[in-house]
């Protein structure tokens, strides 16, 4: 097992912290509609210190353990790209105005770091106690990946979305923005603003994120150190991606049958992973193995999909749903 010190763990929150602080920073300080330069620069930005961290902890703990590292980071990198079609989906929803999208993809962000810790937390514990649980994880991707596969062509319903809901329920909501703040002041009383909607739409819409991502990492590294810094690197790089490839997005019109058949593969090598336990003579999928799939799977979707839009322009990717979505009735009663 991987013996991460108490100063690696601090170092490592330490840095995730401090790069939440200047993204938060920045973004309280001014609020600003991104443009394409500036979220490049940061996306790079952010992929180089991911890539950095990657080769210092491989050159400290070994090969094996930097190669899981960079398959983990890798699969939630893909994974979070069907997180930005659902940010696209909240963000056009809630007509959230350009320059406080950023605040609001941030705190999102930080929402998502917290609750991701706990799951993680959680399916590291589950997985010592009960070796039968790799079982579970993979029983859950390949139910994932069949129900994504088959709702590839359809976007989440955001307000239909039972927290979101139920906030509206519980707080009194004012339907107009106020500046970038998440309360205001509306005859004499507190009420939330639709960007404090906004910031509950995206935290619990990560919660059915992490139901499959987290358990898609622990299929190529039982590490809970590596499933975190796999997860946190890739969500900080979220922010300036959606700002960079959100007029993208709608030409990867197979990605989330690609994303389906990465999902549905790591349930395989999960299942598999269990077998070997019970019998050494069934075979394991390895770490390297996985990674050449994910790569191949994300290159093969993004060429189909360049090529399907360029014959059919009027082709459009959604993010896929897990659930079918009803179609929206007629105005007409008739």
């Amino acid at each position: 097992m991987l013996d991460i010190s108490a100063a690696w763990w601090l170092a490592t929150i330490g840095l995730i912290v401090g790069l939440l602080a200047l993204d938060l920073g920045l973004a309280a300080a001014r609020p600003h509609a991104v443009g394409f330069r500036e979220s490049l620069a940061w996306s790079l930005f952010y992929i180089a210190v991911a890539v950095g961290f990657g080769v210092v902890f491989a050159a400290s703990f070994g090969g094996e353990y930097g190669t899981q590292y960079f398959a983990g980071y890798l699969v939630e990198k893909s994974l979070s790209i069907d997180n930005l079609f659902v940010f696209v989906v909240i963000m056009s929803t809630f007509v959230v105005p350009e320059r406080h999208q950023h605040k609001a993809l941030t705190f999102g962000i930080i929402i998502a770091l917290v609750l991701r810790a706990v799951f993680i937390a959680l399916g590291a514990a589950l997985l010592e106690l009960f070796s039968f649980m790799f079982l579970v994880f993979g029983v859950l991707l390949i139910l994932t990946a069949i129900q994504l596969f088959r709702h590839r062509n359809e976007d989440p319903d955001v307000q239909d979305n039972a927290l979101v809901r139920l906030t509206r329920r519980l707080l009194p909501v004012t339907t107009e923005y106020d500046g970038g703040r998440l309360f205001t002041r509306l005859g004499g009383r507190l009420v939330a603003t639709p960007l404090f909607i906004v910031l509950v739409a995206i935290g619990s819409t990560d919660i059915l994120f992490a139901l499959d991502s987290i358990p898609a990492v622990f299929g190529v590294t039982e590490e809970p150190y590596l499933v975190f810094v796999a997860n946190a690197f890739a969500l900080l790089g979220l922010r300036a991606l959606f700002f960079l490839v959100k007029g993208l997005l709608d030409r990867l019109v197979y990605l989330s049958a690609g994303l389906a058949l990465i999902l549905a593969f790591i349930g395989v090598k999960l299942a598999l992973h269990w077998a070997h336990g019970l019998n050494d003579r069934i075979p394991e999928i390895g770490t390297n193995l996985s990674l050449i799939v994910i790569v191949l799977v994300l290159a093969v979707t993004t060429a189909a999909s360049l090529v399907k839009v360029r014959r059919d322009p009027a082709a459009v990717a959604h993010a896929g749903s897990l659930r079918a979505t009803e179609p929206e009735r007629s105005a007409d009663p008739r």
